[in-house]
């Protein structure tokens, strides 16, 4: 069978990597794909983005099954147009990528249906953000509305920084439309975990646990990423709070979704924040697989994920058992100079070693010009350690970062601290 995977990240390499792995695949078509992908002789790249051009393809190629990596085409309808030709695509349709696209739309989502949540207004008024601002005082969270690439939350930690966040986002226009509207919320304090489910439109089928560090710099300092690295499982995860949150947010949600007549497939990310007493609160819904998380996660998954898939699209994703690596998957994201706010693109990639039992690397931001591996984008990869601890999966990622070179690399020395605290 042919499979086509939508994007060219490090979650789209992951993805791909693990369904080549089905002795039932023939071709994965990746578009566009990267460097890494690129590479791989099971993936094949394709130069097309648009949406109906891709449903083109699917008809021409046979493909059996479309796995949607970002966010970008389910906002702009992808679900939709392949569903519209009868071609099986696993992901939400426009309308239930909303939960993402709008961060609005997401938070009286939450509050119609009692979804625990920071308390929070919306403004596209300058003069009103600011004055509510001052009433709320700080630390306080401002978001943009749209879609802006993990770059639209700031986490104001004093007043002057919150308006200036307003500013950059609502007069401005830094974001453009995506921050047309800004969301101004309360700050929570706690540990962050993603929760990531496949949803059927009826049954949901949890993935493991994973947790990720959204800050540039060692010890959680600052500005805010996509993500610099995630590991899993997340051990504040107990099988009580897992319980919970499916009781109180992921079941909700779903529910609530097909109440408002907007029946919810695809993947599922609950980025929740955890209290000192063990309380979740949704911080955001991602309306697909998180970014670095999904490299650990594929990493330790061992059931045929395209059988998994194959469930998702045919609404049985309830006679699924997924099957999991007993060990922990350690993943670090190496950067390109100048990340997160002017990543530097071109330079050479070197030293990337082979795959083993307990690394395997990533490519994200990387493409591949005359035999050479350059890289493209912010996160260039993200190397992947597995081991029988969290220390052990942590030394066999950090032992193939310390072998790869690129001019400029920056990453974190600590992804993994959080683990390793709580363990002793």
């Amino acid at each position: 069978m042919k499979i086509l995977v939508v994007g060219s990240g490090g979650r789209e390499h992951a993805l791909a990597w693990k369904l080549a792995q089905s002795e039932r695949v023939q071709t994965i078509f990746v578009a566009p794909g990267n460097g890494g992908t690129a590479t791989d002789a099971r993936l094949k790249n394709i130069a097309i983005s648009d949406p109906a051009a891709l449903a083109d393809f699917a008809e021409q190629e046979h493909i059996a099954l479309t796995v949607v990596g970002p966010e970008v085409p389910l906002a702009a309808g992808i679900v939709n147009i392949f569903r519209a030709r009868g071609l099986k695509i696993f992901g939400p349709t426009k309308e239930a990528a909303q939960l993402e696209s709008s961060k609005d739309f997401a938070k009286s989502f939450m509050q119609r249906h009692h979804i625990p949540t920071a308390e929070y207004q919306t403004f596209a008024d300058l003069q009103a953000a600011h004055a509510y601002i001052d009433a709320k005082g700080a630390p306080i969270v401002i978001k943009a509305d749209g879609l802006a690439a993990g770059k639209g939350v700031v986490v104001a930690m004093d007043l002057h920084e919150a308006h200036a966040a307003v500013d950059m986002m609502l007069s401005d226009n830094k974001l453009g439309d995506a921050g047309a509207r800004v969301v101004i919320e309360e700050f929570l304090a706690g540990e962050e975990a993603s929760f990531i489910v496949m949803v059927d439109g009826k049954h949901i089928l949890p993935l493991a646990t994973s947790q990720d560090h959204k800050r540039l710099l060692d010890q959680d300092a600052g500005p805010n990423t996509g993500g610099m690295g995630a590991y899993s499982p997340a051990p504040i995860v107990t099988p009580q709070l897992h319980a919970r949150v499916m009781r109180e947010i992921i079941v909700p949600t779903v529910q609530g979704m097909a109440k408002d007549g907007i029946v919810f497939t695809g993947f599922l990310y609950a980025g929740l924040m955890i209290d000192d007493h063990g309380n979740p609160k949704t911080l955001e819904f991602n309306c697909r697989m998180g970014d670095p998380e999904t490299q650990p996660i594929m990493a330790r998954l061992k059931t045929d994920l395209v059988q998994v898939m194959e469930h998702a699209v045919n609404g049985t994703l309830d006679s699924v058992e997924l099957e999991w690596d007993r060990r922990t998957a350690m993943g670090v994201v190496m950067a390109a100079a100048g990340y997160p706010d002017a990543p530097r693109k071109g330079d050479v990639i070197s030293g990337i070693p082979p795959e083993t039992a307990d690394s395997v690397t990533f490519h994200a931001g990387t493409s591949l010009n005359d035999k050479t591996l350059h890289s493209s984008g912010g996160r260039v990869l993200c190397v992947v350690g597995l081991g029988d601890t969290v220390k052990l999966a942590q030394k066999h990622a950090y032992d193939v970062v310390e072998k790869i070179h690129f001019d400029g690399a920056q990453y974190r020395r600590d992804i993994g601290w959080r683990a390793l605290n709580r363990k002793h």
